[in-house]
């Protein structure tokens, strides 16, 4: 495992025996901070020896103890290659008002450099290899850091050993604390927010858009019109109570025209016809001149009925009156 995976948010309130199995001295934690005793003997919180450095890193939250009246109160943060006095990383004193920045062997380390301590430049700490090189870092928020040191990489940081010792240790003054918070987390897990604000100058428009709108559809407090609109409507299509017409017209509709296509006869009916009957219309006769002439003498007839007397007609007279005999 690289020193990356050891991840510790102290927030149950528990001190993880899994993780620092190696810890001494009354180390707790309090209000979702790790917390370590800081009097004139040691406590410490101490992982496991499982982790390498390589391409890795180290970062923590770090709240050092008050100076309280000591030469020294310090909170040291280091990585520790299994070999006594073989190490690397921070020590933070607030009693001489400093931060050491080391790479030690046999406890000494002629190119340490020394910072006057900010709490705010301060407040957060990583140790980082990378590519064969050490960095010392430092954050006031977690997330921009800057590069305090550097130095080659020591051949043991490859090692897989590797444990973390965060201790605190005071020579004098009054017993406190170191805390620690926020162990490998991600950057900016907890960030305190507050209110956003607008700001006092703001930002000139490189450019706007702007739509037309209508009418609003409500409101609350109206504004005066200052235009308006105007549609003309038709007469309702229907209504409850229907209107007089006003009007109306009329058309004469002729007799339809014959159409010059005719349909095909698909069925026809026949019926035989009689003799046709003559029929005479008789025309009336016109009058003109008579002329009297004797009546003929009528004789019998030798193959004709013999003529009798009329019983219904007029009688004939024997001889005329005004003919020859």
């Amino acid at each position: 495992m690289t020193l990356a995976d050891l991840v510790d948010d102290f927030d149950d309130g528990t001190v993880n025996t899994t993780l620092w199995p190696a810890s001494y001295g009354a180390i707790e934690e309090s209000g979702g901070r790790g917390r370590i005793p800081c009097t004139t003997g040691y406590a410490a919180y101490w992982s496991a020896s499982a982790y390498t450095l390589t391409d890795s890193h180290v970062q923590l939250q770090v709240f050092p103890p008050a100076a309280g009246g000591a030469v020294t109160a310090t909170v040291s943060v280091l990585v520790l290659s299994g070999v006594s006095g073989r190490d690397a990383g921070f020590l933070l004193d607030t009693a001489g008002n400093a931060v050491g920045l080391y790479l030690r062997e046999g406890f000494a380390d002629p190119g340490a450099v020394f910072l006057t301590y900010s709490a705010t430049d301060h407040a957060w700490l990583r140790l980082r290899e990378d590519s064969g090189t050490l960095h010392w870092e430092t954050s006031p928020d977690g997330a921009d850091w800057t590069i305090r040191r550097t130095a080659t990489s020591p051949a043991w940081v490859a090692q897989t050993d590797l444990s973390l010792l965060i201790e605190a240790h005071r020579d004098s003054g009054t017993d406190d604390y170191a805390e620690i918070d926020n162990l490998n987390t991600p950057t900016g897990q907890e960030q305190a927010l507050t209110l956003a604000t607008e700001t006092a100058t703001a930002l000139p428009l490189a450019g706007a858009k702007r739509q037309s709108l209508g009418a609003a559809a409500t409101s609350a407090g109206a504004q005066p019109l200052v235009g308006s609109k105007q549609q003309t409507l038709g007469a309702a299509l229907a209504e409850a109570a229907a209107l007089p017409l006003a009007r109306a017209k009329r058309r004469t509709v002729g007799q339809a025209a014959e159409t010059w296509t005719a349909r095909p006869v698909t069925s026809s009916k026949q019926r035989l016809l009689g003799v046709a009957a003559e029929v005479a219309q008789g025309r009336a006769l016109t009058l003109t001149n008579l002329y009297p002439s004797p009546a003929a003498v009528l004789t019998a007839s030798s193959s004709g009925p013999t003529l009798g007397a009329s019983t219904s007609g007029p009688a004939l007279a024997a001889t005329s009156t005004t003919g020859g005999s």
